[in-house]
């Protein structure tokens, strides 16, 4: 999938110019006039990166920041700020934003922090992809392959499984095998180890 910078402002001639210089460095780009009509096209299946201005008539870009914040639209953020507009600027970043470049900007250094969010954005659609596949291979386990993989992964030896469960060793061992297969792992270490890139589970 090739990333596209989103230019999101209100003037024609800041939008074109946006548009040459990123063409220049090879990047592909769209435009929108508005914060409502990016809005309304911000799907969960966009990547690359969104070129905001701070103020525009209507949805100021702020405004629409948080908006993209509620919707399953993540993609990153760079705003375009005047000098007036950099606490805003600062505040987003806390919020999520990407960066900020304050106007007038250098040309190659805003086309770097562009190819630097395509960058961001990558990792993070790897990582959610990586996580659908997790939640796919979980969905293949029954209630007791679940039941038994929980005991596994508090480090309980199969006797002690088998107790808990009140069914035969030899029976932990065919679960433990199935677990194993399914979820495409050759121990307990990896296992652990791969449910913990699952947000439910990470710092747990």
């Amino acid at each position: 999938m090739t990333p596209v910078a989103h230019i999101v402002d209100d003037d024609p001639a800041v939008r074109d110019a946006l548009q040459w210089l990123l063409r220049s460095r090879d990047v592909s780009s769209e435009t929108w006039d508005s914060g409502e009509v990016f809005l309304h096209a911000a799907t969960s299946d966009l990547f690359g990166c969104c070129l905001l201005d701070v103020r525009m008539p209507g949805m100021s870009g702020i405004e629409l920041f948080d908006r993209l914040r509620t919707t399953q639209c993540r993609i990153p953020v760079i705003f375009l700020t005047g000098h007036g507009d950099v606490p805003m600027a600062v505040k987003a970043l806390k919020d999520g934003a990407f960066d900020f470049v304050e106007k007038p900007y250098d040309d190659n250094a805003l086309v770097d922090k562009v190819l630097s969010a395509f960058a961001h954005d990558e990792r993070r659609n790897a990582r959610a992809e990586s996580i659908q596949q997790v939640r796919q291979r979980l969905a293949q386990l029954t209630q007791r392959e679940a039941e038994v993989m929980q005991r596994i992964l508090s480090g309980k030896l199969n006797k002690v499984i088998a107790d808990d469960l009140g069914i035969a060793m030899r029976t932990v061992e065919v679960h433990r095998s199935h677990i194993f297969e399914k979820m495409q792992v050759r121990s307990a270490v990896e296992l652990s180890q791969l449910l913990g890139i699952l947000p439910e589970n990470r710092d747990v």
